[in-house]
């Protein structure tokens, strides 16, 4: 059976080329970012890791630590690291799990048996403080991952547990909010005195500063 969303993100002690990391204790406080990708010294895989790094700022101010994956060792994670600051101009640092015997790409259902019986298909887990996974997608191997959606998706959940609402189709920071159906008018009132708009009994939209 595969990983939902609010399960607790299964823990693992693994190998990277920064070192042995446990999920967990890595993680501490902070939301994780894992992601998954088929094999090192690859294209598509060289820009993703890239653009990952090219990013540490925006994952570093939103609280979220990055953790890559490949079934391959961390003596090659190493040597490809070399190539993916070369040619994608940036400084990678964040740790990429070394998982060449597929037991933390299985574990996470990542091996999908119709792509490759041995290469991770490009899963992401976004996992909060508490360890629960908040939101899981999956690409093929030919299509890169679109950074813009993840950090949007990072930001929605953030922004709705923070503010207790939901956001709507292509929500982004500044946009208005939606508040659930399981808020009552009363309650509504009481949690959002800016005032609120009813479109229909069950879409109340709310403009959170």
């Amino acid at each position: 059976m595969g990983l939902h969303i609010g399960d607790t993100a299964p823990d693992f002690t693994v190998d990277t080329q920064n070192g042995e990391i446990s999920l967990h204790d890595w993680a501490g406080d902070s939301w994780v970012f894992f992601f998954s990708h088929p094999a090192d010294f690859t294209p598509v895989c060289t820009t993703e890791m890239g653009r990952t790094a090219q990013l540490a700022g925006e994952f570093e101010k939103r609280n979220v630590k990055p953790l890559g994956l490949s079934t391959d060792t961390a003596e090659e994670h190493a040597r490809w690291i070399e190539d993916v600051n070369d040619t994608q101009n940036t400084n990678l640092t964040f740790p990429i799990v070394a998982d060449a015997d597929l037991t933390i790409a299985k574990l996470y259902d990542m091996i999908h048996p119709d792509q490759s019986e041995t290469a991770a298909v490009r899963s992401v887990f976004i996992i909060d403080p508490d360890k629960k996974i908040r939101l899981t997608m999956t690409y093929p191997m030919s299509v890169g991952r679109n950074f813009d959606e993840i950090l949007r998706a990072i930001d929605a959940l953030q922004f709705s547990d923070k503010h207790g609402v939901a956001t709507p189709a292509d929500w982004r920071e500044g946009k208005d909010a939606i508040i659930p159906p399981s808020v009552s008018d009363e309650d509504a009132k009481s949690r959002f005195p800016q005032g609120f708009t009813t479109l229909r009994p069950y879409l109340r939209t709310v403009q959170i500063d």
